[in-house]
Formats: structure tokens, C-alpha cells, sequence
């Protein structure tokens, strides 16, 4: 929402969208965290966390979620700073928060030096000091070098005006979010039914995947702003043309990724571990799911579009036909013709098939933004041999 009202040239509505959604990550974060602190213990128990366990837990969660604020709201700042197209200060904040982290982590948990043993609650406390730099910078950035900053709105309807928009494609986003992981976690039950050494295999697997997609999902990351700004200057012709070169580029990627992962395939899984049928098994994954990672260069390239694009209902189908359509049925067929080779190609054939449908899907989409922006969207007949507008 911000993108789009910087492409409009509507500065006040950037500042009054970015202010706003400041508040409501603020009013979010303040009742999740009370909500947090008053279910500490039930919550946790029904996770499974022992009698043993549960102090160390209410050391660490009883810092973490007051902190909850130093989290959540440099998030929504840094994201208000990418939707001006810069991605630079964001990152390089979050990495400077990392380096704080890790040296404040050995200090506050062991007590070194002049500084206290915190043990659990010492970790907690390092995480939510250097999320709180990382809180003072981007409100600086945003207030100083930007501007983006107005006075707080005391008015329910201009707080709703904003907040509208932003939950529209928020909650459905969330929802994507949650859909993902719910089905990981059915995949992984099939995988765990073949031993430990087959989950820990696809623990190394997941986390090598997101290594070798950390690429696509950035390039993503990116492509929102410029849609953005773009739709939001009417300009379709360029949201269209961003979009098919980032899904270009993230075939071309997914392609590369692919081979260097069959060719390395073997190594990679005794980086992790000695244990051969963690290797072994790592080893089939790395040499089947890969070769689907163009088209889920596509689906993840599409989701992101789509959220901008204002159709955040359409990316979360398109996350549940993946996910619940396609990839936990295919899933458990495989397993049931072929244990984990048909477990982790039906994963593959299911990112190959979703990647497709989101193909379809975006070109409609930008389609119909074509047509709402008064552009001419131009077809080839090809019996009369001639450009019909």
C-alpha cells in the first residue's frame, strides 16, 4: 500500500499509511504479548515442554514477549523503507542487529567481564537489544532521511482508512504464511515414518533449499516495491515487463541451482553429518526436488506479485492448491508407490504443476490491470495474420 501511494506521488498518504501501520504493529504487538505472558504455561504444556523445562522457558518468554514491540516495529520500518525502493539500509541494518546479537549473546548468557550470568533470560535479552537498535534506526530513517512520519491520529475513521487496506492483504498474507508450514508439518510426519536419520536428512535438505532459493525470494522481495510504485503510477506496461524478466531470471536461477545441487549432492550432506543414511537420504532429496525449482521460482515470484497487485485472496489459494492440493496428496501417494523417492518426487511434480497454474494465473491478473489502466493489451490472430488490439 505504501509503494503504490509513492507511485501516485501522494506523499501525505505515504506518511499517513506508514504512521498508521506503525500503531497497528504497536496495538498487534501489545496484544499478543499480554496474550503471551497470561498463557505462558498452558500454551507451553500443551506444546509438550516438560515440568524440567518450563522455568527455563518462562525465563526466556517473560523477557522475549515485552520485547515482542522491539521486533515487530522496525519490521514494519524496514518494510516502509523498501517500498521507497530502498533495500540497502534495511539490510544492512538487520545485519548490523545480527553482529550486535552475537556478541551480546556470549556476554549476557555467560557473564563475561562486567556483564551478569543470564543464562535463558541473558539470551532474550541480547535478541531484544539488538532488535531495539535495529527500532531507533529505522525510525530514523523513516522520520529524518524520508520523512515518512506524521502525528499520531487520534480518529477512528482515519485510522480505518488506513488500517483497511493494509489488514485486506495482512490477513490474508498471514494466512498464507500459516498454510506452508501446516503442510511441511504432514510431510515431514510421512518422512518421519522411514526413521530419524530420514528427518534429520530433510532438516539438512530444507535448510540447503532455502540457502539455494535465498535468491528468488529476494528478487521477490524486491519486485514488490517496483510493482508498487509502478501501479500505482499507472504504468502496467512496466509491472508486466518486471514481472516476466524476474520470472526469467528465476527459471534461469532455479535451473542453475538444480544442477549444482545434483552435482554436489553427496558433499554437501557430509558437511552436516557421518551418519551414511542421513548422507544417503540427503542425497536422494538434492537429486529430485531440485529439478522443480524453476517452476517454484515462478510460484514464489507470482505470490509475491499477486499481494501487491492487491489480490491477496488469489495468492492464498494459490498457496493452498500447492500445498493441500497438490503436494500433501501427491505426497502420500508417492509414499504409498515408493516410499521417500515417491515422497520427495511428488513434491517435485507438485511445485512443477503449481508453478504453472501461477504462471496462468499472474498473466490474467496483469491482464486485467492492463485493461483497468486504459492500456492496450494486444493479441496475435493468426488467421488473418494481423495485430488486433
Amino acid at each position: 500500500t505504501v509503494s503504490r501511494a509513492i507511485g501516485r506521488g501522494d506523499h501525505g498518504q505515504v506518511r499517513r499509511l506508514t504512521t498508521d501501520s506503525l500503531l497497528l504493529a504497536v496495538l498487534t504487538a501489545g496484544v499478543f504479548g499480554v496474550i503471551g505472558l497470561c498463557t505462558m504455561d498452558p500454551l507451553f504444556r500443551l506444546l509438550g515442554a516438560s515440568a524440567q523445562i518450563r522455568p527455563l522457558i518462562h525465563e526466556y518468554m517473560s523477557i522475549w514477549y515485552p520485547g515482542m514491540l522491539c521486533v515487530v516495529i522496525p519490521m514494519i520500518g524496514n518494510n516502509a523503507i523498501r517500498a521507497t525502493g530502498n533495500t540497502w539500509t534495511p539490510g544492512l541494518v538487520m545485519f548490523i542487529a545480527v553482529i550486535v546479537n552475537a556478541i551480546l549473546d556470549p556476554l549476557l548468557i555467560f557473564g563475561l567481564g562486567p556483564f551478569p550470568a543470564m543464562g535463558m533470560a541473558g539470551a532474550a535479552a541480547a535478541t531484544v537489544l539488538s532488535r531495539t537498535f535495529t527500532l531507533f534506526v529505522s525510525l530514523w530513517v523513516l522520520g529524518v532521511r524520508y520523512r515518512m512520519l506524521a502525528p499520531v491520529s487520534i480518529s477512528r475513521e482515519r485510522l480505518w482508512r488506513s488500517w483497511r487496506p493494509v489488514l485486506a492483504i495482512g490477513v490474508p498474507g498471514a494466512a498464507t504464511q500459516m498454510i506452508i508450514p501446516l503442510g511441511v508439518g504432514i510431510i515431514t510426519n510421512l518422512v518421519a515414518r522411514y526413521g530419524p536419520e530420514a528427518v534429520a536428512a530433510l532438516g539438512v535438505a530444507s535448510r540447503v533449499e532455502g540457502l539455494a532459493l535465498i535468491v528468488v525470494s529476494a528478487l521477490a522481495t524486491v519486485l514488490t516495491p517496483f510493482i508498487g510504485q509502478n501501479r500505482g503510477a499507472s504504468r502496467v506496461g512496466r509491472v508486466e515487463e518486471g514481472i516476466r524478466r524476474s520470472r526469467q531470471f528465476a527459471v534461469g536461477w532455479g535451473a542453475f541451482a538444480a544442477v549444482i545441487l545434483w552435482l554436489s549432492a553427496s558433499w554437501i550432506g557430509r558437511i552436516f553429518t557421518d551418519d551414511p543414511q542421513v548422507v544417503e537420504t540427503t542425497m536422494l532429496y538434492l537429486r529430485i526436488v531440485p529439478l522443480a525449482y524453476a517452476f517454484q521460482g515462478i510460484l514464489i515470484i507470482s505470490g509475491s506479485a499477486l499481494n501487491v497487485l492487491h489480490r491477496p485472496l488469489q495468492s492464498m489459494a494459490l498457496s493452498l492448491i500447492y500445498m493441500f492440493g497438490l503436494a500433501v496428496p501427491l505426497s502420500c501417494a508417492g509414499a504409498a508407490l515408493a516410499a521417500l523417492p515417491g515422497i520427495f518426487t511428488g513434491g517435485a511434480v507438485s511445485r512443477v504443476i503449481a508453478g504453472g497454474i501461477s504462471q496462468v494465473w499472474i498473466g490474467r491478473v496483469v491482464r486485467e490491470e492492463q485493461v483497468r489502466a486504459g492500456e492496450e493489451v494486444f493479441t496475435w490472430n493468426v488467421d488473418d495474420s494481423v495485430i488486433q488490439g
